[in-house]
């Protein structure tokens, strides 16, 4: 284990590295159009579904190769699958600045998405250098890393798009190599020697890890109970922009000052509030205040008509940002010294599967309950069925936690550090 100095500069790494992933889609979210119809010289209306293509085919490299980055680096350490990742990542955004036809594109956005699920990787660094306690605390620094970089990304990207619709990919290649070599000098190794197990391709892969975790079965249920929550998650990015437009009659620049204001609100949640809440609630008491406050966040957008309403509602879903690491401390907790990887590739896999299926549905119920032809006007209806999600994953969780919470009150010290399964 490195050292309290050591161990802060590797924590630092990680929420660079997180901010600088997050960033590199923020970066492309204004120029992506422009590029796209230089691409394709089609119109912007045809050349947006090859960028929800694009975004599809991100989404599914997360969701197969997050299994075996977690596996890697439960074989050769965190530290080699981390620096390659990022390095991988910085060649992966000077490609697609220098994309000279469309299937350059996709292919930079495959390899960002291989690259990109270093969350496996990462999450797994942040469970080995913390303690069973803090683990759910410092899983805080993922969503911390997505809520600064979603603010930045996209204000840093209209900037630089100024400059042109290459501009951000050069700057996003330049922070992913500026990071990889912090990291190189800086990042010690955190899995210890007897941890390190074999690497096995039948288990590098979403259903192989699957059926390891299935030894663990509050592990097993709370990963459908994560997936669901992530589905109903995915909803914001999925028709955020065409929901505040038909109902508030938002102008481009109050959806950004909007998601802006998601962003603060995820990091300050995630990297600060959670480090507060968690030790005196305990994960399963902290996992339940993060699922409650996004049922009431769901359930207010489902009806809300007026746009002081969506901000009110913005805030408790800031709050629900607890569930997140809470789940990962709680499934982390559970899970072998030389399985961490493999779990949090798990974990990544199902966020990269929700980030297919969300889009798809929840935009379709949105086009279903909007517009002058809808046969029942419900704009709200994708929120309405993300709550219902949040209660599915409510549901399924809740026995398990009932369980902890008793076990945390009859067991010692020794019983709660270690392996429940």
């Amino acid at each position: 284990m490195p050292s309290g100095t050591s161990k802060r500069s590797a924590l630092s790494f990680i929420l660079i590295t997180l901010i600088i992933n997050s960033m590199g889609i923020g970066l492309m979210m204004p120029v992506m159009p422009s590029l796209l119809t230089e691409l394709t010289n089609l119109p912007v209306s045809d050349a947006a579904r090859w960028g929800g293509a694009l975004s599809v085919v991100y989404a599914l490299m997360q969701f197969g190769f997050g299994p075996t980055l977690g596996n890697l680096s439960d074989r050769f350490g965190r530290r080699p699958v981390l620096l390659v990742s990022m390095f991988a990542m910085a060649v992966d955004y000077l490609i697609m600045a220098l994309s000279w036809h469309l299937a350059i594109l996709f292919i930079g956005r495959t390899l960002s998405g291989v690259a990109g699920a270093t969350f496996s990787a990462a999450s797994a660094y942040i469970a080995d250098v913390s303690s069973k306690e803090d683990r759910a605390k410092n899983f805080g620094l993922v969503g911390a890393g997505f809520g600064v970089g979603f603010v930045l990304g996209p204000m840093i990207g209209g900037f630089l798009g100024e400059y042109g619709p290459r501009a951000p990919f050069y700057a996003a290649a330049v922070l992913s190599f500026i990071n990889f070599l912090f990291g190189y000098f800086m990042l010690p190794e955190t899995l210890k020697e007897e941890n390190r197990r074999t690497f096995d391709w039948k288990r590098a892969n979403p259903l192989g890890a699957l059926k390891q975790i299935a030894a663990y079965p509050a592990v097993r249920t709370l990963l459908l109970a994560v997936f669901l929550f992530d589905i109903a998650h995915y909803v914001y990015p999925a028709v955020w922009s065409y929901y505040s437009e038909e109902v508030f009659g938002w102008t481009p620049g109050d959806i950004g000052l909007s998601l802006a204001f998601v962003g603060i609100g995820f990091a300050f949640v995630q990297g600060y509030l959670i480090r507060v809440l968690e030790p005196k609630l305990g994960p399963g008491r902290t996992l339940l205040l993060g699922l409650s406050a996004n049922l009431l966040a769901f359930a207010g957008l489902a009806i809300a008509d007026t746009g002081w309403m969506a901000y009110a509602m913005v805030s408790f879903a800031a709050l629900g940002a607890l569930a997140t690491p809470a789940f990962s401390g709680l499934m982390s907790n559970r899970i072998p010294d030389n399985a961490q990887g493999e779990l949090q590739g798990l974990i990544s896999s199902a966020a990269g599967l929700s980030m297919v299926v969300s889009p798809f549905v929840m935009t379709q119920v949105f086009s279903h309950f909007s517009g002058p032809d809808a046969a029942i006007s419900f704009p709200g209806a994708p929120f309405a069925l993300a709550g219902i999600l949040i209660l599915a994953s409510m549901l399924i969780a809740l026995p398990f936690l009932r369980l902890q919470e008793n076990a945390q009150g009859t067991s010692g010290p020794s019983d709660q550090n270690s392996p429940a399964e």
